[in-house]
């Protein structure tokens, strides 16, 4: 049997990448990347010659059984998303738990993820919270907020900066404007914001100053 490895790459500063997280994708015999363009890019700079295969949302289940067969005839596989740990908000679950029902060593590596600095510097309470990464975008969002809104632990949110004001909107309406909450982006970048406030103070910020970059929403929970 060979074994998987769940390697965290970056979110922005380079200086962030392990030593460990560079040795393994050295010593592997495959590195699955999201994009390999955006990989590339990263293994290029750490001197990286390890072959890549392109391993994304759109192709996961029709790659999955051969690459469950490839770590059955002992091969030893890296899989790394664009940024961050895989299989939070990224492709990696679906890999982990077929490797799982096969018996096959999976391995995560501890590094880079976007929540846990954007909850830490939040100052908002963090010994409990709820991870909800992208809400829906039609279909099931106005349940799930509803349902939401009566959370009492810390809520973290992923979005995309063009849809920041919409879900900032939706969250001024559905958890009130006093709830306090706190909006990061392009962590660990030249960049890097954080605005926290209430509600209603942090959508009149980003209101008048389009965001750009990827973003982390910290909302606190009901009182």
């Amino acid at each position: 049997m060979g074994k998987l490895y769940l390697v965290p790459t970056p979110i922005g500063n380079l200086e962030d990448m392990t030593l460990r997280a560079i040795r393994i994708l050295k010593e592997v015999d495959l590195i699955l990347a999201e994009d390999t363009r955006t990989s590339g890019k990263l293994l290029q700079h750490f001197e990286i010659t390890t072959p890549m295969q392109s391993h994304h949302m759109h192709n996961e289940h029709k790659l999955m059984d051969g690459i469950v067969r490839r770590l059955k005839n002992g091969e030893i596989i890296a899989q790394i998303s664009d940024a961050g740990t895989p299989a939070i908000s990224d492709p990696g679950f679906l890999l982990t738990r077929a490797c799982v029902e096969n018996n096959i060593a999976v391995e995560c590596l501890p590094g880079a993820t976007a929540f846990v600095p954007a909850l830490v510097n939040s100052g908002l309470p963090n010994e409990k919270f709820v991870f909800e990464g992208f809400l829906p975008v039609k279909k099931g969002r106005q349940t799930r907020l509803k349902l939401l809104a009566e959370e009492t632990r810390t809520i973290i949110f992923y979005e995309s900066p063009h849809k920041l004001i919409r879900t900032l909107t939706h969250f001024v309406e559905y958890f009130g404007a006093k709830r306090p909450a706190s909006v990061s982006r392009e962590l660990t970048k030249i960049y890097e914001e954080t605005v926290r406030g209430s509600m209603e103070e942090v959508l009149k910020y980003y209101t008048k100053k389009p965001p750009k970059g990827e973003i982390v929403i910290i909302v606190g929970g009901k009182q």
